[in-house]
């Protein structure tokens, strides 16, 4: 009988020879990392779209949405240069860039403003390695082809174009630093030449250009601002817009961009000159003032700036009615009200002082607010004279601006006026004695 001896070339594990890390490998076969692996990975995809022809390389992008393009565009830089290379064709920018802008459904609005956020995002995706002003130009050498994009190319009235942009340029530059947004502004300014637009309409009469006043109004805003629903950023683009201008000059842009429109499209001009506007005509005029405000750490910006602006604000066009006044400084807030009363006492302007709380009062009373609220910013004010004489000067004139008052709308026969005023009289006296009546000493 022949004995069969057993060899490790048919059943043992001789055959396999130890590698570096200790275990055994299979001769010939060379070890990869799994930074190797994906490299090699990564370099077949690369050589895979290489040989495709562009005709169908095209194709294959063209199946994908703006969303799954950005996506896509991120895999590698060799893919991301395919991407770039398609959308900059002329062929992509007509399919996806050019939309209708002009009397918009509210679905068909939503739906392209969403198309603008996704193509900001592409666009932000596709431009990652490139300096700050080389991605811009790149991305407007398409954008400016767009009329509703620039400032004097398109005069239909609701045009979508303003916002689709901001929507775009939000989504673009969200998570930029200062520095690199202050150039998008600079960018943007150099473009469209907006700053020398905004300066002949600062420095001609109000109202004279009315369809450029609401143009640069709507770019700025829809633009620049509307888009930012965080504070901070809607202050940085606001403060961006104020900066270049002397004083009076910011004032008359706050205006420009937040003054009340009429239902023509207009702003409304001598509407705050010659009659009360409503609540709503103000609201966003006093948001904006109450945010600069509130943000006086910027530098350069004081409360005294602010107070100044609101100052130059009430005399645009020229003085404006005594209610649109009050109203403005209720809708601000107590503090920014108190600052502003408080610094025209210090001057020695009791009659305009008492005037303009007469008139908040009325404003208390017209809209709903509590009489409480004027109560302590009477007591607030008086508490900045320092003497009792002076104190019961000021009440007396406070007293004396009632009675002028209710002969004024007497006189000019304003009866809905002088009954809303009476009642707002008497319940500001019922709380400002009760005031007094629960003071200790009493």
């Amino acid at each position: 009988m022949v004995k069969v001896k057993r060899t490790s070339r048919h059943f043992g594990r001789s055959w396999l020879s130890p590698g570096p890390c200790g275990r055994y490998c299979v001769p010939g076969r060379r070890m990869q990392t799994r930074s190797q692996i994906s490299s090699n990975t990564r370099d077949s995809t690369d050589n895979f779209f290489h040989r495709l022809p562009s005709e169908l390389l095209d194709i294959i992008l063209g199946k994908l949405s703006v969303l799954e393009l950005s996506v896509f565009g991120m895999t590698s830089k060799d893919i991301t240069n395919y991407v770039v290379d398609y959308i900059s064709s002329q062929k992509w920018t007509n399919k996806e860039i050019f939309q209708n802008f002009h009397h918009p459904t509210y679905q068909e609005q939503q739906a392209t403003i969403g198309h603008y956020r996704e193509l900001g995002l592409l666009f932000k995706r596709c431009t990652l390695l490139l300096p700050t002003e080389e991605r811009l130009k790149f991305i407007f050498r398409r954008f400016s082809q767009i009329p509703c994009f620039m400032l004097e190319h398109c005069f239909v009235q609701g045009c979508l174009g303003f916002a689709c942009l901001g929507s775009f340029l939000q989504t673009l530059i969200a998570g930029w630093d200062e520095l690199e947004c202050h150039r998008v502004f600079n960018f943007l300014c150099n473009l469209t030449d907006i700053l020398s637009k905004t300066e002949v309409l600062i420095n001609n009469k109000p109202g004279a250009h009315y369809f450029e006043e609401v143009e640069i109004r709507l770019f700025y805003r829809k633009v620049l601002l509307d888009p930012w629903s965080n504070r901070l950023e809607f202050h940085f683009w606001l403060i961006e817009l104020l900066k270049p201008w002397p004083m009076v000059s910011q004032a008359h842009l706050l205006l420009f961009l937040y003054g009340p429109l009429l239902p023509e499209g207009t702003i409304g001009w001598q509407e705050l000159v010659e009659r009360a506007l409503p609540h709503g005509a103000l609201w966003d005029l006093a948001q904006a003032l109450l945010l600069l405000f509130s943000k006086l750490e910027v530098k350069g910006w004081f409360a005294d700036s602010i107070l100044a602006i609101l100052e130059e604000l009430t005399v645009i066009p020229q003085p404006w009615h005594v209610e649109n006044v009050a109203r403005l400084l209720v809708l601000c807030d107590s503090h920014l009200c108190y600052a502003f009363l408080a610094s025209k006492a210090l001057n020695g302007h009791l009659q305009e002082i008492s005037r303009l709380i007469v008139y908040i009062i009325l404003v208390c009373e017209k809209d709903g607010y509590h009489m409480n609220w004027a109560v302590k910013l009477v007591q607030q004010v008086c508490k900045v004279f320092s003497s009792d004489p002076e104190k019961f000067l000021f009440l007396q004139n406070l007293e004396n601006m009632f009675a002028e008052t209710t002969r004024d709308f007497f006189e000019l026969s304003i009866f809905q006026t002088l009954s809303i005023l009476l009642d707002s009289s008497a319940r500001f006296h019922a709380k400002f004695l009760h005031m007094f009546l629960k003071r200790p000493e009493m």
